[in-house]
């Protein structure tokens, strides 16, 4: 269709598409959706392979937050029965990353609730870079912890870090439905300060609280416009102590139409499929590797995920390799930018591939497997194995399963 001929044309020449044209590819039909697939992967693989890149949560402080995000099962007053817990030593987050690396994970995201660190809680993650780095200084580590003031973020640059994670979740015109303790602006502040202190940008949306359609062509938009380097695409897990508990509006279909709208308008970005992965593609997941290139494997911050062995297994039943510690996630010309900004994160490998002559392919917050040893106990899949019918939200196929609930397993096991 000529829609597709143009999008995946100018995707190859890294032209922004028209807000008109990221809105059509939302409203194309199921019979549509193998080409939008098809057209979406064109230009994933110009920019970055059949690689897929691999990213570790380690929820370093869980629950307990006083904001009140509406989605979140950490929100101030959410019933829902999560684990909490303060602050994990270095030490303990240092094992908790090392069962990651072992399965493959470049990068390691260290997240804690709240609504922002203290400048003792950026010491302590400090000391959590430091531990993580002195055992492995390839791996790339972000940090996630909320809204930043000033000098925090040129504070955990020295420490190390390589990004910072903070996410605009959706657009600016309806962000204060979903929170209302602080403003959207706030969040691009806080994105502002970690470009500001050559952090690589990392900041994506949540798809699926009621939104509509102009919302998420606002706010993939909006991240393009930051500049951020990797868009993490989450799709709202509904937790039962929430106000979103019954928000259950995503098919397998509509997550990936979503998907190559966001590949469309950031087509040389890194593009994650982040929570709700298992939750709302279910038995679609490989076709999202068509579109994304990088994912979380395991579990998220309170709910699990997919056992680490499986999501391996599916990257290289469906043809994908994963992505190596001395890769470059992005292609050359976003990897020489990055550098010459200061910003480290996936810029590390020497000859990084994907330039417009020559397409890359030579070689994103739980446990991975791998073929190693699994790390404390598998995780079971958070989702039905049937599929649903047609493009309509099926709450009968999905369970959200929550990471830990009535066990004693450590955190992130």
């Amino acid at each position: 269709m000529d829609l597709l001929d143009t999008l995946t044309a100018k995707g190859l020449r890294r032209e922004l598409p028209t807000r008109e044209e990221a809105l059509a590819v939302l409203a194309t039909t199921d019979d549509e959706l193998l080409d939008v697939v098809a057209a979406a992967g064109k230009v994933r693989r110009q920019w970055f392979g059949r690689r897929v890149k691999l990213n570790y949560l380690v929820n370093l402080k869980s629950g307990l937050c006083p904001e009140d995000c509406s989605y979140c099962s950490q929100r101030l007053g959410s019933k829902a029965e999560i684990l909490k817990y303060t602050w994990l030593k270095p030490e303990q987050a240092a094992e908790a990353a090392a069962a990651g690396l072992a399965g493959g994970a470049k990068r390691v995201c260290l997240v804690a609730s709240g609504r922002g660190p203290t400048d003792r809680d950026i010491d302590r993650v400090a000391d959590t870079i430091a531990a993580i780095k002195g055992a492995d200084e390839q791996v790339e580590v972000c940090a996630c912890l909320g809204l930043l003031s000033d000098n925090q973020a040129e504070r955990l640059k020295a420490a190390g870090a390589d990004a910072y994670n903070h996410n605009l979740n959706t657009s600016e015109a309806t962000y204060g439905d979903i929170t209302t303790t602080h403003t959207y602006a706030d969040r691009v502040d806080t994105v502002q300060k970690a470009h500001g202190a050559g952090l690589s940008a990392c900041s994506g949306l949540i798809a699926g609280m009621g939104e509509s359609d102009e919302d998420l062509v606002d706010v993939v938009f909006a991240l393009r416009d930051l500049g951020s380097d990797s868009v993490p695409v989450n799709f709202l897990i509904p937790f039962e102590g929430t106000p979103l508990a019954q928000e259950w509006n995503l098919s397998p279909q509509r997550c990936l139409r979503i998907l190559a709208m966001v590949r469309f308008v950031c087509p040389d970005i890194e593009v994650r499929i982040a929570g709700g992965r298992e939750v709302h593609l279910r038995s679609l997941q490989p076709l999202g590797l068509e579109i994304a290139n990088s994912i979380f494997l395991g579990d998220y911050l309170t709910s699990e995920g997919q056992a680490g062995q499986a999501d391996l297994d599916m990257i290289k039943d469906a043809g994908f390799t994963v992505e190596g510690a001395g890769e470059a996630t992005l292609p050359r010309h976003r990897a020489d930018a990055a550098a010459a900004a200061g910003h480290g994160c996936g810029s590390g490998a020497a000859a990084a591939c994907g330039t417009e002559e020559h397409a890359c392919g030579t070689g994103g917050c739980g446990p991975c497997g791998g073929h190693a040893a699994a790390p404390a106990a598998e995780t079971a899949a958070a989702i039905a194995a049937e599929s649903a019918e047609g493009d309509e939200a099926r709450t009968d196929l999905v369970r959200v399963r929550r990471r830990g609930a009535g066990t004693e397993l450590a955190p992130n096991a």
